[in-house]
């Protein structure tokens, strides 16, 4: 997500560089000037600012991990019907009492396979940061409350 908005604002930064410059030219060196009624095209808008780490693990959860896990975090989302094992039920008391936060971010972080669990559980470090996946680990948590 934070790949996709800096190339947009990468983007827009290089058209805006290549408008003024063309516009530079145009009336250097005696060309002529652009016309009054003729209008540059508009600046790109900036992209919206990155949500907070919470809501980012909470558009996460919904787009990502919803799937498998469901909404309401038993393991029973619409892929959990072909995974064998199913997926991690995160209002099982008995696992959240024996595991640690230090566990769940490094399941996320790095995958299943990676951590002795399923291997369809893919790993996401490449497209979260730190803050987010600690507020994935508060998520997950508060199914056991």
């Amino acid at each position: 997500m934070f790949k996709l908005r800096f190339s947009l604002l990468a983007c827009a930064a290089l058209y805006s560089v290549a408008c003024s410059k063309k516009s530079e030219s145009s009336t250097e060196g005696g060309g002529a000037a652009a016309s009054p009624t003729a209008s540059a095209p508009p600046a790109a808008a900036p992209p919206p600012a990155p949500a907070d780490p919470a809501t980012r693990a909470k558009e996460m959860f919904k787009t990502q991990c919803v799937v498998c896990h469901g909404e309401s975090g038993k393991g029973d989302g619409i892929g959990a019907a072909s995974l064998d094992p199913k997926p991690r039920d995160y209002t099982d008391k008995t696992w959240q009492a024996s595991t640690d936060d230090a566990r769940i971010k490094k399941v996320i972080l790095e995958g299943g396979a990676a951590n002795g669990l399923n291997a369809a559980m893919p790993p996401y470090a490449a497209q979260l940061d730190e803050p987010v996946a600690d507020e994935l680990v508060k998520l997950i948590r508060a199914f056991g409350s």
